[in-house]
């Protein structure tokens, strides 16, 4: 018996893995090139200011987005108070650093998984701030991440090899502590940015622009504050690779959050998270075999335990009929215009919807585009 699928079928389909790809393989150069320029020499010397990272990230994402808001006639003024776009600058930029700060001290799979950690943590506050609950279903998928991740940090060496000094307890420790401080600050963003798109109705190339040109006063200002902006300038003429590494890093962080926004409003969150879960393996597994991370038996078997409530928790929710996944299964987009992607179509324009503003499941509403990447 065959299938027979029409024109529109197959635009989703196409369109569909055109995300999947994208999100999938601009996020493993992005991870790649993360942990090459942080933890990996330039000849004898290691680069270390890893705001200048930021700055480039944001100079090339302000690009980006004004010739999109031009493209699509978006407006592009700015049209709320100053003082919200420099909280999410502020909370971004410096999550931001902290995230390429810790690869001095701990491998790339350590920061990745560190990310999952943050899942039970959320939902207790979501219960206490938002007054929302959770099936034991959820619960318990968030036990056994949680428990996994802890398992991996305690069953294996976590830091690299190219930390600042030789003790790598020392190293674990400072990068551990920079990963809590990243999910600290990251976990301003989200709700921040939401604020931006339910008081003020901001297009996302409107936000995407003024927030990142924030982003990239507040990194200037840091890199002139601290003298960074010399070492860093130094560091490329001593290593001009280092121009070509941090560009590649910013191309493909850009793309990705064209294409992880593309696919939320397209396909729903439960798709994203899923397509986020096979990123987080895909990355994982690249880097140990690139970089040559040494693993243990122990912490493949909580590699193993993290996937496993991960790819359930998608799974479970990919087939479940209950209300609240068929909304999260919902696109937010829900017509396409022939011949166009899905994220163009004219309803996109208008929806006045985000990623901010999209309720992920359980355990994922703090993502923001920043901390997926």
């Amino acid at each position: 018996m065959s299938i027979q699928l029409d024109d529109n079928a197959w635009h989703k389909i196409l369109w569909g893995s055109v995300y999947v790809v994208g999100i999938i393989g601009s996020l493993w150069v992005y991870g790649l090139q993360q942990e090459r320029i942080m933890s990996v020499p330039y000849g004898d010397d290691m680069f270390k200011t890893s705001v200048f990272l930021v700055f480039c990230n944001r100079f090339c994402a302000i690009w980006f987005a004004f010739a999109m808001a031009k493209i699509r006639q978006e407006e592009w003024t700015l049209k709320a108070p100053l003082v919200y776009y420099l909280i999410v600058s502020l909370s971004n930029v410096f999550a931001s650093t902290c995230q390429y700060e810790a690869l001095k001290y701990v491998s790339f799979p350590v920061q990745m998984l560190g990310k999952s950690f943050k899942m039970m943590p959320v939902m207790l506050w979501g219960i206490v701030i938002s007054s929302k609950s959770y099936t034991a279903k959820e619960w318990g998928v968030a036990f056994f991440v949680t428990w996994g991740v802890t398992q991996f940090l305690l069953t294996g060496p976590i830091a690299t090899e190219s930390g600042e000094n030789d003790d790598h307890t020392s190293n674990s420790v400072k990068g551990l502590l920079l990963l809590v401080l990243f999910l600290a600050l990251d976990g301003i963003t989200s709700p921040m940015q939401e604020k931006l798109f339910k008081e003020y109705q901001l297009s996302k190339y409107n936000q995407l622009l003024w927030v990142n040109t924030f982003s990239a006063i507040v990194s200037m200002t840091t890199l002139l504050t601290t003298g960074g902006l010399g070492d860093a300038l130094s560091f490329v003429r001593a290593h001009p690779p280092l121009l070509g590494d941090a560009m590649t890093l910013s191309v493909s962080q850009v793309a990705s959050q064209w294409f992880i926004t593309s696919q939320i409003k397209d396909f729903g969150a439960l798709v994203f998270a899923a397509t986020m879960n096979v990123r987080q393996l895909v990355s994982i597994i690249t880097s140990y075999i690139k970089y040559g991370h040494y693993i243990t038996g122990l912490q493949v078997l909580a590699l193993g335990f993290v996937f496993a409530a991960l790819f359930y928790k998608s799974y479970d929710g990919l087939v479940s009929e209950s209300p609240e996944k068929k909304a999260e299964k919902a696109p937010l987009v829900p017509k396409e215009r022939e011949g166009e992607p899905p994220e163009a179509s004219k309803d996109s324009q208008n929806c006045g919807c985000s990623l901010a503003s999209w309720r992920l499941p359980a355990g994922l509403e703090a993502v923001s585009v920043s901390s997926a990447s």
